[in-house]
C-alpha cells in the first residue's frame, strides 16, 4: 500500500479528521471519487469554523548541553503562509516564546524551527532543528513543535525540492501519520528510532519521489571515522538525540587523540573545551576564550 494518496490534495487531510472517508480511500470507482470529492468540498468550508489560520508556536524545551556550552539559541523559522509560499523568518533568543504565525489549513504542512548561535559562528542548519506538522500537531489555537517532528518537516521540505511537478508525490499527499508510526514501532533499526538524524534525508526524498516510499531505506547513512587529537572529555553533537562522545585523558595519551564518527558534510561537536568541525578531508578546532 502507498504511502501517497492519488486523490486531490485535501483528501489525506480530511481522511484522518474524518473516519467516514477511511474505507474509501483506495476505491477507484468513479462515484466513490466524486461522493469523496463533494464531502472533502464541504468539510473545506467549515474549516474556517474548525481550525483557525493563525497559531501561537509552542517551542521545546533546548538540549541542556547546548544552553549550557552555548548560551539560549536564535531561531530561524521556516514555513508556508497562506498562500502556500515558504516564508523564513530570523527571532533573537526569548523572542520565539511570543511567536505567532499564519499557515494554510486545507492541506498538511510543516514548520521548521532551526537553532543557531551567530556569536559563536554556528549558523542555521549546523544544528537539527526542531518541527511540527499541520495538522497533526494542533492543540487548540497553538502549533506545538517538538524535536521529534524536525525530522519529519526536513522530509517535507525535501520532498517538495526533489519533486520535479509529479502531483501524487507532492508532501502534502503524503501519509505522515503512518510514517510517524514506523518510529515508534520495531520495523526499523533501533539506531535510527533513537535518532533519525542518521539517515540521509535528501537521498531518501530523491528516491521517493522517483518511485515510491520504501522504509527499507531508512537506514543510518555510510560513517567513517577520524582520529583528532583534541582534549579530553564529553563532546555533544548537533543532533538533540545524540548520545554524547566522552573520552578520558588515557585515551587521549594512548591513541595520539580521539576518534570522531564522520558522516557527509561538515560536523560539529561541543564540549567545555571548545568547538570541533570535522569533515572527511579536514578538521578544525576552536578553544574558548
Amino acid at each position: 500500500m502507498t504511502y501517497f494518496s492519488k486523490k486531490c490534495k485535501y483528501l489525506q487531510f480530511s481522511s484522518k479528521q474524518n473516519g467516514t472517508l477511511a474505507p474509501y480511500i483506495y476505491m477507484k470507482n468513479i462515484y466513490f471519487k466524486l461522493t469523496i470529492i463533494f464531502i472533502v468540498s464541504v468539510q473545506l468550508i467549515c474549516c474556517a469554523d474548525r481550525f483557525p489560520s493563525s497559531y501561537m508556536l509552542e517551542f521545546p524545551e533546548t538540549p541542556e548541553p547546548w544552553v549550557l556550552l552555548l548560551g539560549e539559541p536564535h531561531w530561524r523559522l521556516e514555513w508556508l503562509n497562506v498562500n502556500g509560499l515558504k516564508q523564513i523568518g530570523d527571532y533573537p533568543p526569548g523572542l520565539h516564546k511570543s511567536l505567532e504565525i499564519e499557515l494554510p489549513v486545507t492541506w498538511a504542512n510543516p514548520v521548521t524551527a532551526w537553532p543557531y548561535w551567530p556569536e559563536h559562528n554556528l549558523n542555521p542548519g549546523v544544528f537539527k532543528p526542531a518541527g511540527t506538522l499541520f495538522p497533526f500537531d494542533v492543540k487548540g489555537s497553538s502549533l506545538s513543535l517538538s524535536w521529534n517532528a524536525g525530522p519529519d518537516t526536513v522530509f517535507y521540505w525535501e520532498l517538495a525540492f526533489t519533486n520535479e511537478g509529479n502531483y501524487s508525490r507532492l508532501p502534502a499527499n503524503f501519509d505522515w501519520p503512518r510514517f510517524r508510526e514506523l518510529f515508534r514501532s520495531d520495523v526499523l533499526a533501533e539506531a535510527v528510532r533513537e535518532d533519525p538524524w542518521l539517515i540521509d534525508w535528501r537521498s531518501v526524498a530523491e528516491r521517493t519521489s522517483s518511485g515510491n516510499f520504501d522504509r527499507r531505506r531508512l537506514v543510518p547513512e555510510p560513517v567513517s571515522t577520524r582520529t583528532i587529537p583534541v582534549p579530553a572529555g564529553t563532546w555533544y553533537g548537533t543532533s538533540p538525540f545524540a548520545k554524547p562522545l566522552v573520552f578520558t585523558v588515557i585515551e587521549t595519551l594512548n591513541n595520539g587523540g580521539v576518534v570522531f564518527p564522520v558522516r557527509s558534510g561538515i560536523n560539529v561537536w561541543i564540549s567545555t573545551k571548545g568547538i570541533l568541525r570535522i569533515s572527511t578531508a579536514a578538521w578544525f578546532f576552536i578553544e574558548w576564550e
